[in-house]
């Protein structure tokens, strides 16, 4: 899997949202995200967290995820303009 990829799975998820994705260790399989959308919106951490994870589904949990590691940073469209 690569950026491209997971970017393109969590904008079909959630379309209103600006997603950057970074491989951070270039195997591949470890990654960082931003994700800003307005369906975090009242929402906590662990919520919106599970959004994203539900966005990727078996690329991330299931027995042959191709993803290893996400680091998220999730915010609101607000909280990204502050």
């Amino acid at each position: 899997m690569n950026p491209e990829e997971i970017r393109a799975r969590i904008r079909a998820a959630l379309p209103d949202a600006e997603v950057s994705v970074n491989d951070t260790t270039g195997g591949g399989d470890h990654f960082a995200a931003t994700v800003v959308s307005s369906a975090f919106a009242g929402k906590g951490p662990v919520e919106r967290h599970r959004l994203v994870y539900a966005a990727l589904g078996a690329a991330i949990t299931g027995p042959a995820a191709a993803i290893h590691a996400l680091a998220l940073t999730t915010r609101t469209p607000q909280e990204q303009s502050k």
